[in-house]
C-alpha cells in the first residue's frame, strides 16, 4: 500500500532526524565557542569582522 510507510523509511528519517539534532547541537557549539573567542580576543574578532565585511563587499551576486 503506498500510504504506508516501510520500516526502512521510518529507520531512514529516524536517521535523519537524529543527523539534523546532531547538527544543530554542533551549529550551537560553534556558535558559541566563536562568541568566547570574540570576548578573549576582541582584536582578532574585529580584524575578522573587517575582513568579512571586505570579502562580503567585493563578492559579485
Amino acid at each position: 500500500m503506498p500510504d504506508r510507510e516501510s520500516p526502512a523509511d521510518t529507520a531512514q528519517e529516524e536517521a535523519d532526524s537524529a543527523r539534523r539534532r546532531r547538527r544543530a547541537q554542533f551549529l550551537r557549539e560553534l556558535a558559541e565557542a566563536r562568541a568566547l573567542r570574540d570576548r578573549v580576543q576582541p582584536r582578532r574578532a574585529k580584524t575578522a569582522r573587517l575582513r568579512h565585511a571586505m570579502r562580503m563587499r567585493t563578492f559579485r551576486w
